[in-house]
């Protein structure tokens, strides 16, 4: 354990040998259920630093937290072929990785991919997952969402430092968080981009724009109502981004509706996706966390 992050850096192997990063909190021999962070498309394990870091080191019931970078994203290797940067390549990552940390049954957060992730596993290994934060995301993805996300993945001008970045992503998406301070921009700019040589590059692979350049936007997205019905069986809190443009209102409230054991909340003054590490925030998903403990029990 590195005393100043607050977590141990793993490197496991994929199945086609590509070395993928997870960020590990907490002890070995926590007893309590575990949880697994699961990030947004062009997003890292950073993004859930304080939601682990409270988790992890919570004095009454400490976890084990493992937060995951993608393949081409933050120090998971970059691969050479694009195509790969997909749900089920990243599925099998995933799975590659519980079954090298020794976990069999965990709850899992998941922000906007993330959760389309978990709903995956959801139907591959149902007996893993034990409760479930989904973060802006749900079985009805808004297209206005990823055509604002194709507009800027891949696309971002280079910002001499990370203040200049920050503004980059206020003028960006000022409308989605209308209640961001100056701290919170630079917290997003140092997990956007990320210094190499001397200059800041993002920290993801710039080919993922490939990925969603391939989506037919026109065209009917999926809908995933059966595979979120395969979380039936679990605890779910599912949050909302008052601004969002991912997550329609009447999706969250129909997951409500839908799912026997479904919260809902909607984080005032946040877009897609809200940032998970106030202290309320951290205190709902312990909860949520805590409930899925007792189920599974």
């Amino acid at each position: 354990m590195d005393a100043d992050s607050g977590f141990r850096s793993l490197f496991i192997s994929a199945r086609d040998g590509l070395k993928l990063h997870v960020r590990d909190y907490g002890s070995l021999a926590a007893l309590s259920l575990p949880v697994v962070c699961l990030p947004g498309l062009a997003r890292t394990a950073a993004d859930f630093h304080e939601l682990a870091l409270a988790l992890s080191g919570d004095p009454a019931q400490p976890r084990r937290v493992l937060a995951l970078d993608y393949r081409g994203r933050g120090r998971s290797e970059y691969d050479r072929d694009w195509r790969n940067y997909e749900i089920r390549v990243e599925l099998d990552d995933l799975m590659q990785v519980l079954a090298a940390t020794g976990i069999e049954e965990a709850a899992f957060v998941g922000t906007s991919r993330g959760g389309l992730l978990t709903m995956a596993l959801a139907v591959a290994r149902p007996g893993l997952i034990k409760g479930v934060v989904f973060n802006d995301v749900g079985p009805v993805i808004d297209a206005r969402g990823l055509l604002r996300i194709r507009g800027y993945v891949g696309k971002l001008p280079t910002p001499r430092s990370f203040a200049e970045g920050a503004e980059i992503l206020k003028r960006l998406a000022d409308q989605q968080f209308p209640l961001f301070g100056d701290a919170e921009w630079e917290i997003m700019a140092r997990r956007t981009w990320k210094q190499r040589n001397d200059t800041l590059v993002p920290d993801y692979d710039p080919r993922l724009l490939k990925t969603l350049e391939e989506l037919d936007l026109e065209a009917p997205l999926p809908v995933l109502w059966p595979y979120f019905a395969a979380l039936n069986h679990v605890p779910v809190l599912a949050i909302r981004g008052e601004n969002s443009d991912l997550l329609a209102e009447q999706t969250l409230l129909e997951m409500g509706q839908r799912h026997p054991h479904c919260e809902i909340f909607t984080a005032p003054g946040q877009g897609h996706a809200p940032l998970l590490g106030s202290r309320d925030m951290t205190r709902r998903i312990g909860r949520l966390i805590g409930r899925a403990e007792k189920h599974a029990a």
